[in-house]
């Protein structure tokens, strides 16, 4: 599409590319004020994307196979969602955002710019699931900016993850972690700064934790 699209509940940015079989605008069955979805340009969609009226995207979004969107999101701009990943409502994601393969994002999630997430993280944020008090009682983690997830990741409700944070792969995030933490196990325990782990294929001079737009303590 060569140009801007602007309809009653649709509106999309110069350039998107959309493979068959994507569906763009899906009403919820949930009672929201507003049903429409802003889509910035440049985008890519690939087949067996759905992506639910009521949220915001930025520029430059991009998808794999089968990931679902669902309303009242705001995305910032350089958004990479890779294979079967959901999106649930209510959650507020960065710009330069990576989420992978197979990942769970639940509602009111927050990830802050530059958040990287490896396949199969799952994020929690029910304190009593299907009970009474379910949906009054509903916190989504916050991911601070830089944080990177390792592979099946679990992440519970309410926990904030500090800057830069490192989180290995299998660990089960139960409380809250410092900025510039690698973080292992099940719970949760730091074991060091992420600015102490040096590469062990020597690729990296600098270390793991080192990022020259950052801030570091």
């Amino acid at each position: 599409m060569s140009n801007l699209i602007a309809t009653e509940l649709l509106i999309v940015g110069a350039d998107l590319y959309q493979d068959p079989n994507v569906i763009v605008g899906y009403k919820t069955g949930r009672r929201i004020e507003d049903h429409t979805l802003r889509i910035g340009p440049n985008a890519y969609l690939r087949t067996g994307t759905i992506l639910y009226g009521g949220s915001s995207i930025g520029a430059r979004f991009q998808t794999g196979h089968n990931v679902v969107v669902r309303e009242q999101n705001h995305l910032g701009d350089d958004v990479q969602i890779w294979n079967n990943t959901t999106i649930d409502y209510g959650c507020t994601i960065g710009n330069h955002v990576k989420i992978h393969t197979n990942c769970y994002i639940a509602q009111y999630t927050v990830m802050e710019d530059d958040v990287f997430l490896a396949p199969g993280v799952t994020i929690a944020n029910d304190y009593h699931p299907n009970c009474f008090y379910s949906a009054e009682c509903m916190r989504g983690p916050t991911l601070k900016r830089g944080v990177q997830i390792g592979v099946n990741v679990t992440i519970t409700p309410g926990v904030t993850i500090g800057e830069y944070s490192v989180i290995g792969s299998g660990t089960v995030v139960t409380k809250d972690i410092p900025p510039y933490s690698l973080v292992v196990g099940n719970p949760s325990r730091v074991i060091k700064r992420v600015t102490e782990v040096t590469c062990k294929t020597g690729v990296a001079k600098e270390g793991f934790g080192y990022h020259p737009y950052s801030e570091q303590e």
